[in-house]
C-alpha cells in the first residue's frame, strides 16, 4: 500500500498499530489493524490555501486491515471534507486526492475497486 500511495505522490506522515496499542493499553486482541495518515504536499497545500481550518481533516487516514483471510484497505472519501465545511473552493482538491486514492487502490486490486 505504501508503495501506490508513494507513487500517487502520497506520503505517510502517522502510522498507528491499532492492534497493537489495544494490546498494550487494554490487553485486549484484534486483527492487524494499521491506520496510515496520508499526505500529498501539493494537495495538502491546496486545502489549506483554501480553508486554514481544513487540517482538522488532514491527513487522509487509509485503514489496511485483515478481514477474516483477506486484506481489505479502505480509505474516506476526500469529497468528505467539502461536504463537511461546505467549502466550494475545496472541491478541485477533493476531487484530485480522490483520483489519487482510487488509482493507488486499483494499483493493489489490479483495476478492481
Amino acid at each position: 500500500m505504501r508503495e501506490a500511495l508513494a507513487e500517487q505522490g502520497f506520503g505517510i506522515l502517522t502510522e498507528i498499530d491499532v492492534r497493537a496499542t489495544l494490546k498494550e493499553k487494554l490487553g485486549h486482541e484484534v486483527e492487524d489493524y494499521l491506520i496510515l495518515g496520508a499526505c500529498s504536499p501539493l494537495l495538502a497545500h491546496q486545502a489549506i490555501e483554501a480553508d486554514r481550518s481544513i487540517g482538522l481533516l488532514l491527513p487522509c487516514n487509509v485503514v489496511v486491515r485483515t478481514d477474516d483471510d483477506p486484506i481489505a484497505v479502505q480509505a474516506l472519501d476526500p469529497g468528505t471534507m467539502v461536504t463537511l465545511t461546505g467549502q466550494d473552493a475545496l472541491k478541485s482538491v477533493a476531487e484530485e486526492a480522490t483520483r489519487r486514492l482510487d488509482d493507488a487502490l486499483s494499483a493493489l486490486t489490479g483495476g478492481r475497486n
